[in-house]
């Protein structure tokens, strides 16, 4: 599928014109894939100040509804396909790209037979040698529904709660074979684990799981937990 392109004047409200050959201006790279569950749509566009003629790319055109019914690029398409509350922020915006050089980047929402698309309307003057905007460049990229976001958080949290859930068994069983070996309290059978996992440089549950399988006979303890331990519950202080 080809560009699509149409003349407007370079006011708040233009109208829509001419169509013209795409700008043999170079091309900006495209944008790094966001980090979200599914492709994100990324249009470029490009409008000329001097010739009042607005350039979209093919993706550009098909967020903004434009393959299906034949219309060209203009000021008042791109409007028209945005929330009511959020067109004179674009309005305002673009103006002030033309007039002032000023950079914008807005979050607005598109309106598609499949109801609101979020999408974040990126442009950035573009000057000559004397400092004058001679056409705003910018992208239109797609942005993470709300819905999709929370079910995203939910999973990691649940992932993150089942990691947590693993670690926790070996640490409270362990925590009971200190208790039962020194005859301390809960708190201080885990302050207990705490230090001998301060002092090897190992993490809790990995000392744990050792104390575990020490306790069940599985294997013995390594020489410095075993070390450890014996200054915390030496012989005839009342422990095994």
């Amino acid at each position: 599928m080809t560009s699509t392109q149409s003349r407007v004047a370079p006011r708040p409200h233009p109208t829509s014109g001419r169509a013209t050959a795409a700008p043999s201006l170079p091309r900006p790279p495209a944008p790094s894939p966001l980090p979200v569950r599914r492709t994100r749509v990324a249009g470029r566009w490009r409008y000329d100040r001097q010739s009042g003629d607005w350039w979209w790319s093919p993706e550009m055109s098909a967020l903004y509804g434009l393959t299906a019914d034949g219309r060209r690029p203009c000021t008042e398409v791109l409007v028209a396909a945005e929330h009511p509350d959020d067109r004179p922020r674009t309005i305002d915006a673009l103006s002030a790209a033309v007039t002032g050089a000023e950079g914008f980047c807005l979050q607005i929402r598109l309106l598609t037979d499949g109801g609101e698309v979020p999408v974040v309307f990126i442009g950035e003057p573009q000057l000559d040698d004397e400092g004058r905007v001679t056409a705003v460049e910018g992208l239109v990229v797609e942005a993470p529904r709300p819905a999709e976001d929370r079910v995203s958080a939910l999973e990691t949290e649940v992932a993150q709660l089942r990691t947590a859930m693993a670690g926790r068994a070996p640490i409270e069983q362990a925590k009971g074979v200190l208790m039962l070996l020194t005859g301390c309290g809960e708190q201080v059978a885990f302050d207990l684990l705490a230090h001998i996992s301060s002092h090897t440089h190992r993490k809790v549950r990995e000392v744990a799981v050792d104390l575990v399988a020490s306790a069940s006979g599985q294997r013995p303890l390594p020489a410095e937990v075993r070390a450890i331990l014996r200054d915390a519950c030496p012989p005839g202080s009342g422990g095994h």
